[in-house]
């Protein structure tokens, strides 16, 4: 499955005084099974786009390709929609509800209709996915969990429903560098066990570069910029002319271009950084005692 998308509009306020253009002829492909960052400063229209995916805003023109139906068409079931595309707005834990972690896992995949049989093991399947044991977890309240815990069981209440996109806005938001690193980790499980499309929107770029296949950069409700992340990152004077920073790999050598370094890769990790400059470091040292 992929999604495409196509000179997608829409207006917040419309024919009102406070009419705002959100989103101006966007234009997005993701394919299947790639993992996609969304990227840019606040109000640039990242989380309004997203939300047109799965159905709960609709445009003022254009169109959404989800697989091969066209969910901005007539007649288009979207529960059916809902079902395929998992959006994870922040702090997905205030949306935790039920009296256990079971059972608030459980809730989306039986109102689908499904087995308890099924349902359990849907429940024991997306604990181990996002690191919950569930003979630990599962009968206790999920309001007495820590914050990286109550996070983690949220997600998996989204995964429990099979989604084939999982669409997660600042999934690590609020959350200490621990936990901040399972849900990272959490993630990367979830792409090799599950093959599915994942949309990340961070404030973030070093996780964006760390993880990521390809980049889309938003201003004023465009796509301005996309690519690989080697290839997006590298615009350093760009994307710091949109307010936006650099991964702190890549804001190290972008530093020591500045001061006259002849350093022709842009690195993503800090170790791929420290390569660079050895290497740079040597030939300097090397044409030094040539001369």
């Amino acid at each position: 499955m992929s999604i495409v998308v196509k000179d997608l509009v829409h207006t917040y306020g419309a024919g009102t005084p406070y009419e705002s253009l959100a989103l101006d002829k966007v234009n997005m492909e993701v394919a299947d099974g790639e993992f996609a960052g969304l990227i840019g400063h606040t109000g640039s229209g990242k989380s309004t786009l997203v939300q047109h995916l799965n159905g709960i805003l609709k445009p003022d023109s254009g169109q959404i390709f989800i697989g091969d139906v066209d969910i901005t068409a007539k007649g288009v079931k979207l529960t059916e929609i809902r079902r395929k595309i998992g959006l994870l707005f922040q702090y997905p834990e205030y949306q935790l509800f039920e009296e256990t972690v079971y059972k608030d896992v459980a809730f989306g995949p039986l109102n689908l209709g499904i087995s308890e049989e099924e349902a359990e093991q849907r429940v024991r399947d997306a604990l181990s996915t996002v690191g919950l044991d569930f003979g630990k977890f599962a009968e206790r309240s999920p309001f007495e969990l820590s914050g990286g815990q109550k996070r983690k069981a949220a997600i998996a209440g989204v995964i429990a429903m099979k989604p084939e996109v999982l669409i997660l806005d600042e999934p690590t938001a609020g959350l200490d560098p621990k936990s901040q690193a399972d849900i990272f980790d959490m993630m990367a499980r979830i792409r090799a066990e599950e093959r599915i499309i994942l949309i990340l929107i961070s404030h973030n770029m070093g996780d964006v570069a760390r993880v990521c296949d390809k980049v889309f950069v938003m201003e004023n409700g465009r796509i301005v910029l996309e690519g690989p992340p080697s290839e997006v990152f590298s615009q350093g004077e760009l994307l710091k002319s949109k307010g936006l920073g650099l991964p702190p790999a890549a804001e190290m050598i972008h530093m020591m271009r500045e001061s006259g370094a002849e350093l022709p890769e842009t690195p993503l990790t800090v170790d791929a950084a420290v390569d660079i400059i050895d290497e740079y470091l040597l030939k300097k040292h090397d044409r030094s005692l040539a001369h």
